[in-house]
């Protein structure tokens, strides 16, 4: 796990912040992968793996922030 510790900080947001509200209109990846996992929608794979990939920057700054801070 000590390569989550030499991930810088700018980067993580930057990744964090675009992955996770592209693309801006009309609405994010996010949100629409969200309200299908609670509609029980989520079931394709292309599916599942978009909501992986846009949630990850999420985890890993998570995972820095625990790390980092505590």
């Amino acid at each position: 796990m000590a390569w989550i510790d030499n991930l810088s900080w700018p980067l993580l947001l930057l990744a964090g912040g675009y992955l996770v509200f592209a693309p801006f209109f009309p609405e994010p990846h996010i949100v629409e992968k969200l309200r299908m996992l609670t509609q029980g929608n989520l079931v394709k794979p292309i599916d599942i793996f978009d909501l992986l990939m846009h949630a990850s920057p999420i985890v890993l700054i998570a995972l820095k922030a625990y790390r980092q801070f505590t």
